[in-house]
């Protein structure tokens, strides 16, 4: 995503930035629901709903930085690369870290950042690397729908859990080409371990984090769904710059593409918690 103009913000830079920077060069938006605006917002912000964005994108000043912000920065992530990605100006677009939770001084727990792809690992060692990863999210998603099966959230989680199996699936259509004696797909699939998900985090650090999480577990589970999402999406639109193969390329460009309509599924979700 290096060619977005797309940065993030420390809470203690944001207030920095809003105590030095003039108000007509800067918009601050907050991509909550109305009832978490209206209990606690920074001031200034003006509320446009994540899942309203997209049909209100055009109505952000062209003129003006964006900064977006929401509870963690997980739905914040999604607003700012969309409005990166529809150039509305030459403007920055920034994303808040931590979101409000950050920025009204609990600390947030981050994952430990994994370097998940060797940039100089062939084609077929990445390839087998991003069927393990959606390994780890099947197992996450699998895992949530075990323990929350009837909760309002959980259609959502399912057609992200058939989706990930699903991509692991055209991944496995190219990893095969390289191999000599290939195992068949539902072989190969049981054998991973999925151990690390798609955003680099390991699997069981997401679900002690999850199970230590009881107040709005549902809206921890959904904004936890999203990063993956996210990341996964930054993830597989850098490897496919990387790949040597061009249909190869298109294939994990599709896969990123399917990871935005990811977000927007869990974004639905996530207007019904609110």
């Amino acid at each position: 995503m290096e060619d977005l103009k797309l940065k993030e913000f420390m809470p203690d830079e944001l207030r920095q930035y809003m105590e030095v920077e003039d108000e007509h060069r800067y918009l601050l938006v907050d991509v909550r629901q109305p009832a978490e605006y209206a209990a606690v917002h920074i001031p200034g912000a003006v509320l446009m709903p994540l899942m309203e964005l997209e049909s209100r994108l055009f109505e952000l000043p062209a003129d003006r930085e964006l900064v977006f912000y929401c509870r963690t920065g997980a739905r914040s992530q999604i607003a700012a690369m969309l409005a990166a990605e529809a150039e509305l100006s030459e403007k920055t677009v920034y994303n808040l870290v931590g979101g409000v939770l950050a920025w009204g001084g609990r600390k947030l727990s981050d994952f430990p950042r994994v370097q998940v792809f060797d940039a100089v690992s062939a084609d077929a060692d990445v390839l087998r690397t991003a069927m393990d990863l959606e390994k780890g999210a099947w197992r996450f998603y699998r895992q949530i729908l075990a323990t929350s099966g009837q909760e309002a959230f959980a259609p959502a989680i399912r057609e992200l859990s058939l989706a990930e199996e699903g991509h692991a699936r055209m991944i496995y259509a190219f990893w095969k080409r390289s191999q000599t004696d290939p195992p068949p797909f539902d072989t190969l699939f049981e054998t991973l371990q999925g151990e690390i998900l798609e955003s680099g985090q390991p699997l069981e650090t997401v679900l002690q984090r999850l199970s230590a999480a009881a107040p709005d577990r549902g809206l921890n589970i959904l904004e936890l769904a999203l990063d993956i999402e996210y990341r996964a999406y930054d993830l597989y639109r850098n490897i496919a710059e990387k790949t040597s193969d061009a249909e190869q390329r298109d294939t994990l460009l599709t896969i990123a593409q399917a990871e935005k309509k990811h977000m927007r599924v869990i974004g639905r979700a996530l207007a019904l918690q609110g």
